[in-house]
């Protein structure tokens, strides 16, 4: 059956905020794979304005999860992406449902979690989508590439850095969603769970043993400037030269406001903004915020094969984008997301590529470096056959990284040395 005859993918989705708005915006761009058929946001401004925008049937706008999944199955598949700690439950009640699934990560919220719903899977035998984007940007899959081809002879060690970037550290894991790790998820599962999967899928070999540092080093009462209030609009005598105002993020500079629900109207945006910071969470100082992760962070990980990885998350930089060194026996690999450089140990000669360039690889997408899209497009085609292993990222695969996560945080509390297997 040629793509023009079949029928679209009919998908619910839980969470109208910024992954739950790319899902509507790629059933826009492609209603003959996706529709979206309904939405269950607690938020009743988001809800109302995601239902316009996306066309979803005015009865199938609810205000929560379990609403929408008290009701019989009406749709192929449920798009879960709630924030963390809702993910466990409604996956559950989907797969019980029936639904097929595509789940933003982190899986849930601990390991035990995690291997349960990975097994009710199975045992349900639906498929469930995990969001590890980045093994469809061109860039890392390129770079799997690479590997797998001895391109660089035998794998020996990796060097990997996520830059988190200051503005974003104080956004997300301060003031934001994810600022308390027992409420959302560990910052490693939170933030880079995207990095320890693909580190697994480049290397394609289990992880062995883990040994994890970090702590929360500046984001405390006891580093507040003289005199700071509790909020950035209550007259911090030190505002004007403090990197993480609220009011210089997100009034002056106008960035990160995804997470406000504005007026359209321009000239009414500043006075929402302002509310916002005077009432909500985001105004708050960084210094004075209910925030316990770490703002720096290394993990040391030994490979089958004696292969070793030394990966590190940074809060304090001034730049985002992962770098990545990669060393064989016959060349090694130098990379930022935006280009690579391999190296061939024999010749010499060094070869520069480009990741706007590797984009012929027919994964460009809308972002994570160009995966966002085909990651989309794999599980649509994986519902459609009702073969997971279309897919790059099927739940079991996907399942690795996560218990390679919750090792790195039982090493850091713990400090010791943790065994996977």
């Amino acid at each position: 059956m040629t793509k023009q005859n079949l029928k679209p993918v009919t998908a619910i989705v839980l969470g109208a905020s910024g992954r739950g708005k790319l899902y509507g915006d790629y059933a826009l761009e492609h209603p003959e794979d996706l529709q979206i058929t309904g939405i269950a946001e607690v938020v009743e401004l988001r809800r109302n304005l995601y239902g316009e925008k996306y066309h979803v049937p005015a009865e199938n706008r609810v205000a929560t999860w379990e609403e929408m999944l008290s009701r019989p199955k009406f749709a192929d598949a449920v798009i879960i992406a709630t924030p963390d700690h809702l993910h466990y439950a409604p996956c559950m009640k989907a797969l019980d449902l029936g639904y097929d699934i595509l789940l933003e990560k982190p899986i849930a919220q601990t390991a035990e979690e995690c291997k349960r719903l990975v097994a009710y899977a199975k045992e349900k035998g639906k498929i469930v989508g995990l969001t590890h984007v980045l093994r469809y940007s061109p860039y890392f899959l390129m770079l799997k590439e690479m590997v797998s081809s001895k391109a660089i002879g035998d794998l020996i060690s990796i060097q990997h850095f996520e830059p988190v970037e200051h503005v974003h550290m104080a956004h997300s894991y301060v003031r934001g969603s994810w600022r308390d790790s027992e409420r959302s998820t560990p910052l490693v599962l939170a933030k880079s769970s995207h990095d320890l999967d693909i580190l697994h899928w480049i290397i394609g070999k289990p992880c062995k043993k883990i040994s994890a540092f970090g702590k929360l080093t500046h984001f405390k009462p006891e580093n507040a400037p003289a005199g700071a209030p509790e909020r950035c609009t209550d007259g911090c005598p030190v505002e004007a030269s403090c990197p993480y105002s609220a009011l210089k993020i997100y009034y002056r500079d106008r960035t990160w406001l995804y997470v406000f629900d504005l007026p359209e109207e321009k000239e009414k945006e500043g006075e929402a903004i302002l509310h916002y910071l005077k009432t909500g969470e985001y105004g708050r100082c960084v210094y004075k915020c209910p925030n316990n992760q770490p703002d720096h962070y290394m993990m040391l990980m030994e490979f089958e094969d004696d292969i070793t990885v030394n990966f590190s998350i940074e809060a304090f930089t001034s730049y985002g984008g992962r770098r990545t060194r990669i060393m064989g026996t016959r060349g090694d690999i130098v990379g930022d997301m935006e280009e690579f450089t391999h190296t061939d140990f024999v010749t010499g000669e060094s070869k520069t590529y480009k990741a706007n360039a590797l984009d012929a690889l027919n994964y460009e997408g809308v972002g994570h470096g160009g995966g966002d899209e085909g990651m989309i497009r794999d599980w649509i085609e994986a519902l459609r056959t009702q073969n997971a292993g279309v897919m790059s990222t099927p739940l079991d695969e996907s399942l690795e990284s996560h218990l390679m996560a919750f090792a790195a945080e039982e090493s850091r509390k713990k400090e010791k040395v943790v065994y996977l297997r």
